[in-house]
């Protein structure tokens, strides 16, 4: 019996019949044409948002955001789907979120998040759900519908907070830009964003840490040290609980300094310690008020008293917010008194220059004892032993 001839194009025909349900032959995948529709939808979703066209928005699924963004601002609001999976009837969809405020953010905001689309009545893919990637904060509109407040330097947003409460953060931050850019200088944005959630578990939603990580920690200010210009504007992230402790210098204390945190921000990277950079920003907000080294640094006047005077600068881990409270306030006050050493010494302009040179070095090893050498004339020792001296005098009795 004479056998059948296989050609070379059979084969390839077999190969693409065993794999149809799986990718068009010279085609895309079922996976490629999932990620496609789901870009598709997020695309008209975005355009909805940003034209505050609710009912295209309702078209293409669930979820509260066109409502709770309302107010905020926007430039820009878009999605890129980075993978999908199905799971049932349902497709998993991860995807970057990129938004930007307008007047504040000069490049956008990047946060992942993960989504669930359901074939809708017609059988069309839609959004079933939408909440942050595992391990990333939350977004303020997870939390609520935004509340924003304007101010001359400043934009406030708050989720469960009145437009009253929101104005008087507008105030103290329309106080603390000038005063900052009085010393540090302008070369900086000289605008801050606020966000003021309605809890210290919402700020620590909004961190993606912990809640006990911040308690009884004011304010928090996100953003990239030494970022670009093009980088997103930075955000201080407001602790409603421990602010309401505050009386009213220690709450324009707080807003002062995490504006000099966003000031600096171009010259802060990881040669620079946090004794220097929390101590600046210390230093600049209580530069303005009358309360001295005995008033504001309690812990370390105890621990002078008791014959515990440090014998090293703050180091890192000594500024953990995890940690021990009594530690973690000597590390901010011992920083603020270093400053403070620096000013009346050699002069505020040195001090300046001083947290520019750490900065200017880019990397830790060397960059404390360069600048020390290079703009104040002085070595590490020996600057520890007049930071030493300082403290005995001006906490001591």
């Amino acid at each position: 019996m004479a056998g059948r001839r296989r050609t070379p194009g059979s084969a390839v025909v077999a190969v693409c019949l065993l794999l149809v349900s799986l990718v068009a032959c010279g085609g895309r995948t079922a996976t490629d044409g999932a990620r496609a529709d789901a870009q598709r939808l997020l695309d008209r979703r975005a355009a909805a948002l940003l034209a505050h066209d609710a009912g295209a928005y309702a078209r293409t699924g669930a979820g509260a955001a066109f409502e709770r963004v309302r107010a905020v601002p926007l430039a820009d609001w878009s999605y890129r789907v980075t993978g999908t999976h199905r799971t049932g009837d349902a497709l998993a969809v991860d995807a970057d979120l990129s938004y930007r405020v307008r007047g504040h953010d000069r490049a956008p905001v990047t946060v992942p998040r993960a989504l669930r689309l359901a074939r809708d009545a017609g059988g069309r893919w839609a959004v079933a759900e939408e909440r942050p990637a595992p391990k990333a904060g939350q977004q303020l509109w997870d939390q609520g519908t935004v509340t924003v407040v304007r101010g001359r330097h400043s934009l406030v947003m708050g989720v469960g907070q009145s437009g009253e409460r929101l104005r008087s953060f507008a105030d103290l931050a329309d106080r603390a830009v000038p005063a900052v850019s009085a010393v540090w200088g302008t070369d900086w944005a000289g605008q801050v964003v606020l966000l003021v959630p309605t809890s210290l578990e919402g700020m620590a939603g909004l961190l993606g840490s912990p809640a006990s990580s911040y308690r009884g920690i004011a304010a928090v200010t996100t953003g990239e040290t030494g970022g670009p210009p093009r980088a997103p504007a930075d955000r201080i992230v407001v602790n409603p609980d421990a602010y309401r402790t505050l009386g009213p210098i220690g709450r324009q204390v707080v807003i002062t300094h995490e504006t000099t945190h966003v000031a600096t921000r171009a010259h802060t990277n990881g040669a620079t310690p946090l004794w220097l950079s929390e101590g600046y920003a210390d230093w600049v907000g209580y530069r303005d008020t009358d309360r001295g080294p005995a008033e504001a640094a309690p812990e370390l006047a105890r621990a002078i008293a008791e014959g515990r005077a440090p014998d090293a600068l703050p180091t890192d881990e000594d500024f953990g917010f995890g940690g021990d409270a009594t530690r973690l306030a000597q590390a901010y006050e011992g920083g603020w008194m270093a400053c403070r050493v620096i000013a009346e010494r050699w002069g505020e302009e040195r001090l300046h220059a001083f947290y520019r040179a750490v900065g200017a070095h880019g990397k830790r090893e060397g960059a404390v004892e360069g600048a020390l050498r290079d703009v104040l004339g002085t070595t590490l020792r020996d600057f520890t032993a007049d930071w030493q001296d300082y403290l005995r005098a001006r906490l001591a009795g």
